[in-house]
């Protein structure tokens, strides 16, 4: 499917995936505006988010990943930067091992390379809070008028304890473009990956006073080092 996408600025083709329960137009915001003067900002809504409607979610990930393959063909931009965050970093390494040939460079960040031994309390805790989420009035009510399709279902997905897909954040094989992983040192699982991922010519930052939503938490940091990263792949 072609997702409902947010385009704007003029340059090389830069991917902005959101993360879950969130929009192109309202994630990433800091970033597009650091970086509208020199790329073209593309954000998409993952499929079941935002106006990208869909209710099938069974293959989450692959779909997704075929959906922005099919997104950025539409557009005619060829290959693109692409980075991703949480649920987006996840279908940004989908895309990455699937479509190599659309890919300049890839920046994840809010994954985890191995499963935390405690991952059953983690996954526990997650239901819980995603359960009061349903049970908030004013919560569910913002999230109707976000999106267009049936976002519980999308949070439901996440009550299966085996829906993290392990299998493919534990290697970086098949992506031969450059990547940057960036972790806030607050998450403890996350940053770990930071010496994971590292013998696998990956390059790290791992930014202070932030957690698992580092381009949010520390907007200035990620952009200028996204910035860095960004050059370097592009040879400037």
């Amino acid at each position: 499917m072609i997702l409902h996408t947010e385009v704007t600025g003029q340059g090389a083709p830069l991917v902005f995936l959101h993360t879950g329960l969130q929009t192109g137009l309202i994630d990433f915001e800091q970033q597009a505006d650091f970086f509208k003067g020199k790329y073209q900002i593309i954000r998409p809504d993952l499929r079941g988010h935002g106006s990208s409607v869909s209710n099938e979610y069974e293959n989450f990930f692959e779909d997704s990943a075929t959906d922005l393959a099919e997104t950025i063909e539409h557009l005619e931009v060829g290959a693109v930067h692409l980075v991703g965050c949480s649920l987006g970093g996840l279908v940004a390494l989908f895309f990455a091992k699937h479509y190599p040939h659309l890919i300049k460079s890839v920046t994840l960040s809010g994954i985890t390379p191995e499963k935390p031994t405690n991952w059953s309390d983690l996954h526990r805790q997650d239901m819980d809070m995603q359960k009061g989420l349903l049970e908030n009035q004013e919560a569910c009510q913002y999230f109707d008028r976000l999106h267009r399709s049936d976002w519980r279902k999308l949070i439901q997905l996440g009550w299966d304890e085996n829906w993290y897909p392990f299998h493919e954040t534990k290697s970086f094989k098949g992506i031969g473009a450059p990547i940057l992983y960036m972790v806030g040192e607050g998450q403890p699982a996350e940053r770990k990956g930071a010496l994971y991922y590292a013998e696998e010519q990956v390059r790290i930052a791992v930014i202070p006073f932030a957690s698992h939503l580092v381009h949010s938490e520390q907007p200035h940091l990620y952009s200028l080092t996204l910035e860095q990263f960004l050059s370097r792949a592009d040879g400037l």
